[in-house]
């Protein structure tokens, strides 16, 4: 993969987009899904059944088994944190199933993705890797269910042990032109290059549509 891949795509197909939260607001044909149900204690196990039933659900719908996928992680931390200098980080290790991929995983070093006026942005910055694979080469189950259960005390917490920084995962569908962001077990950005490209999703799970933004994505696709 040319390590202009993820920009030039961007830039062709989601102009204007920055790659950070929340991005149901920044792009105009996006659907955000509620993930796991209000109505139920998050400690609850039906609760993360229900949060893990519907990301799995969604990005088997999203990805194929062809499709060329950007797998994403971003490390938002500080340039004082030695964090992934002491431990690299392991979810390239623990998600892919052919080690000799990670080979081909590109690291860049950005200025922090989130635009704060009120932070020092030179203390902020974000670590991003970013690997090309298919569907098939990923244990995307367990991933998924891992950043289910990032806000709670669970063995597959990605970033357990520093709790100083945060993360992102993206998955980018680079042949369907869009993006899946799962951010936690609360709930789930789809974004595409089209509107009609992710109608189905509208139609056929409407009724997981998160509440609060209803109206605007009722609009989008009358």
């Amino acid at each position: 993969m040319s390590t202009n891949t993820l920009p030039s795509f961007l830039e062709k197909y989601f102009e204007g987009l920055t790659l950070s939260p929340a991005l149901f607001y920044s792009w105009k044909y996006s659907i955000r899904f509620e993930i796991s149900d209000p109505l139920i204690s998050s400690h609850e196990k039906d609760c993360l059944n229900q949060a893990f039933h519907r990301s799995i659900t969604l990005f088997h719908r999203v990805f194929e088994e062809g499709d060329e996928i950007l797998f994403i992680t971003d490390v938002h931390t500080t340039n004082k944190d030695r964090f992934l200098q002491k431990r690299p980080l392991n979810v390239y290790l623990k998600y892919i199933k052919d080690k000799q991929r990670l080979y081909q995983l590109n690291h860049h070093c950005l200025p922090s993705v989130f635009q704060d006026e009120d932070e020092d942005d030179d203390q902020s910055l974000t670590h991003r890797y970013v690997l090309s694979c298919k569907k098939t080469e990923l244990r995307y189950a367990q991933l998924l269910k891992a950043i289910n259960y990032e806000d709670f005390a669970h063995p597959s917490t990605i970033l357990k042990s520093n709790s100083q920084s945060s993360y992102d995962i993206y998955f980018i569908n680079l042949s369907k032109k869009k993006i899946f962001h799962l951010y936690d077990d609360r709930g789930c950005d789809v974004l595409a290059s089209s509107k009609e490209s992710i109608r189905f999703l509208y139609e056929e799970y409407n009724n997981w549509i998160l509440d609060y933004d209803r109206e605007e994505i009722d609009l989008l696709f009358k």
